[in-house]
């Protein structure tokens, strides 16, 4: 798993705040099990209008979540797998860095308990 750096280091917390909202992240699982597809057919089933898909659309697309391809009169969108995988690897990263730290206290914890003791 790679850790992001550079740009897609700066496109991480866009992401996250992207992937907060409970429509978008339903949106992304769709197109991760069914993509490419279109905007109109995203909204087919979902309490809100076409243009409101397109809106959250666009902004998974801002941030590199989703990609669009243009055909004719219709745009059909899809899933970028390496936007999830890079911001996965910068969450392990993150967690292994705290596991260390909360072990290293753990550590100083029990040696100051047995110093408590003998002492």
């Amino acid at each position: 798993m790679t850790v992001p750096r550079g740009r897609e280091l700066d496109l991480a917390g866009p992401r996250l705040e992207a992937l907060a909202d409970p429509t978008r992240r339903a949106l992304l699982g769709q197109l991760a099990e069914e993509g490419p597809l279109s905007a109109t057919r995203l909204a087919q089933g979902r309490p809100i209008s076409r243009q409101a898909v397109a809106k959250h659309l666009q902004l998974l697309e801002s941030v590199g979540l989703v990609t669009s391809t243009r055909s004719g009169r219709e745009t059909r969108f899809d899933t970028c797998p390496g936007a999830l995988r890079d911001l996965a690897g910068w969450l392990a990263a993150a967690s292994d860095a705290w596991d260390r730290r909360l072990d290293r206290l753990a550590a100083r914890a029990r040696e100051r308990a047995g110093e408590r003791a003998q002492g």
